[in-house]
């Protein structure tokens, strides 16, 4: 899933090709992509776009005068990719992993596509982003320059959670998933389900220093990378995640994973754990 990293890049890569350029269609092409209906999407045809924002994992294309967004939220197996050019023929809706097409005046656009069978990509077009449920329960942004050390420990107080849930609960921390809660946890030195109550002040502020760290770092690699290859560049840019088996890059350990029902972690018990791997069942007892 495209977390605050790829997000960001996205952004910045659809602020220099979209922003100052007119929307003549926008076509739906699976039956559940399109989340709302009243502004309807033909609302954008003629408007041109005049931002590029982001909350959390979401992108948010605004356009026209009364300022439309196209609020896009890509889930797990969703993508964007820039088109210089469209085939005369239209798409055919419901074929393939093609869920919706935006074309410029210009002939170029962008289509969103979703993998696999289970669809979960998101596109609603909105007067105001906060109009989106999901937009306006974020939480703040570690990116933002206001988030500092403090305002995580304000976060975290009074928090029972594990660390891996808290920092995946975007109503907590907007745009960090899976796979960066698992490098910065690494880069913490800290077990995903230590529980937060037992962060002491200076494990806090480590934390806040590997999330930063972790986070400005992906987006540095990830910027001025082409929309198609930012999802290689992430994976290349990944220290545990996804590489149960490998050696740890740190202390040469190798690499375990937890696996749950949908999802799994990653992490290195010589880093994280004091040498104990954990048990790798739903059930498990984790460290702490």
């Amino acid at each position: 899933m495209p977390e605050v990293p790829e997000v960001e890049a996205l952004r910045e890569f659809l602020d220099g090709h979209l922003v100052g350029r007119e929307i003549v269609r926008v076509l739906p092409l699976t039956i559940n992509v399109l989340k709302t209906y009243d502004p309807p999407l033909t609302a954008l045809e003629g408007a041109t776009v005049t931002a590029i924002a982001r909350h959390g994992k979401w992108l948010d294309i605004v356009a026209g005068a009364s300022g439309l967004h196209l609020a896009i939220h890509l889930a797990r197996a969703g993508w964007l990719r820039w088109k210089d050019e469209f085939p005369a023929a239209p798409p055919r809706p419901g074929k393939g992993p093609l869920a919706l097409r935006t074309v410029l005046a210009e002939g170029d656009g962008f289509d969103l596509t979703e993998a696999g069978t289970t669809k979960r990509l998101a596109v609603h077009l909105v007067r105001d982003p906060a109009d989106v449920p999901a937009i306006a329960s974020l939480g703040p942004d570690p990116l933002a320059d206001s988030f500092d050390r403090d305002a995580l420990a304000a976060l975290l107080a009074g928090e029972r959670r594990r660390l891996k849930g808290a920092l995946r609960d975007q109503r907590l921390i907007a745009g960090i998933g899976n796979a960066y809660s698992d490098e910065i946890l690494h880069v913490a030195k800290m077990s995903p389900f230590k529980p937060v109550q037992n962060l002491t002040g200076d494990e806090t502020t480590v934390l806040y220093d590997a999330m930063r760290t972790t986070l400005d770092a992906a987006v540095e690699r990830s910027r001025g990378v082409a929309a198609g290859r930012l999802k290689a560049e992430k994976k290349s840019g990944l220290r545990v995640h996804g590489r149960a088996g490998e050696a740890c890059p740190v202390c040469g350990d190798t690499i375990r994973s937890v696996a749950f029902a949908d999802s799994s972690l990653q992490y290195c018990p010589t880093c994280q754990t004091g040498g104990k791997p954990l048990a790798d069942r739903r059930t498990s007892r984790f460290l702490k």
